[in-house]
């Protein structure tokens, strides 16, 4: 199984290699050779070879130019398509978060308004939606120093709980999935991770939320590989270590929403999720118990 980070670079080199087969094609219409190409655009025909082998990106003037000189002019408006969701896809978290954290989530904020059935999975964390702010500060903490980015943990924490007021919001839906994994692994203070699995089993009786529980022992269906989040059936969100995935190619969505049917179909609800909760947080209790006695 690859790893997640491999797993989403695999995905975004692919489809600049589309991209570049497509032009390879455009420029083979046309009967010339790379190097002939590359001296009808004053281009060094390594520029040609890299775009091409999906080595290097091009920019928007580089696929107008290309459309030109391969006669091609009606092939513009897809070219440019496929390179903004390209663009889409693959974005550096340094270069997302270089003004810090709180821009962020006032971006998911705007995203929250206009999704009528948000449907997350996560493996290893407790969603955004549904932390605390104690369990969100670790968080944001981590980001701070993991990016060496600008410290706004307070700002952004301050953020993320005025987004959760989008779960009280007539017309919304939420189907969240988590595995138990996600409810065990120690990402912030064993009492701030008491408060945040109190605040799940709360939650986990609003009518318009659903929160289903993977439990360790269960048999999966689909490896649960990386969390993301299904914004209707219009965007894909998933992070990684250096980068977040912004996907909107239909094949791409329906892919994850089939994968997300799939998680959901083994998960608990209601009442047996909140066993699983229960569960853990015993566990919790009795090791803070050990460790303060």
């Amino acid at each position: 199984m690859p790893d997640n980070n491999t797993a989403d670079a695999t995905n975004v080199h692919e489809a600049r290699t589309a991209l570049g087969k497509r032009l390879r094609e455009l420029r083979r219409s046309t009967g010339s050779t790379g190097r002939e190409f590359a001296e009808s655009l004053a281009w060094a025909p390594s520029k040609v070879s890299k775009l091409e082998n999906g080595r290097q990106t091009p920019s928007d003037e580089d696929l107008r130019a290309w459309a030109r000189a391969s006669d091609h002019q009606s092939e513009l408006d897809a070219l440019l398509a496929s390179l903004h969701s390209l663009e889409l896809q693959f974005a550096e978290w340094r270069h997302l978060m270089r003004a810090g954290l709180r821009p962020q989530q006032e971006q998911l904020y705007e995203w929250d308004q206009k999704t009528r059935l948000l449907r997350v999975f996560e493996a290893t964390v407790v969603p955004g939606l549904l932390q605390t702010g104690e369990y969100a500060r670790a968080r944001f903490e981590e980001s701070v120093r993991r990016l060496k980015i600008t410290n706004d943990a307070e700002e952004a924490v301050a953020a993320r709980l005025r987004r959760q007021e989008i779960l009280y919001r007539p017309g919304k839906q939420f189907h969240f999935v988590l595995t138990e994994a996600a409810l065990r692994f120690r990402l912030c203070p064993l009492d701030a991770m008491l408060g945040q699995l109190d605040r799940l089993a709360s939650i986990s009786h609003l009518r318009n939320v659903k929160v289903g529980i993977i439990a360790t022992e269960t048999a999966y269906t689909v490896s649960p590989w990386h969390g993301f989040w299904i914004y209707d059936d219009r965007r894909v969100l998933l992070e990684t270590f250096s980068a977040e995935l912004d996907l909107r190619q239909p094949q791409e969505i329906e892919l994850y929403a089939d994968a997300f049917e799939q998680l959901a179909g083994v998960a608990s609800y209601d009442r047996d999720a909140r066993k699983i909760i229960g569960r853990v947080m015993a566990d919790l209790a009795s090791e803070s118990d050990v460790s303060s006695g």
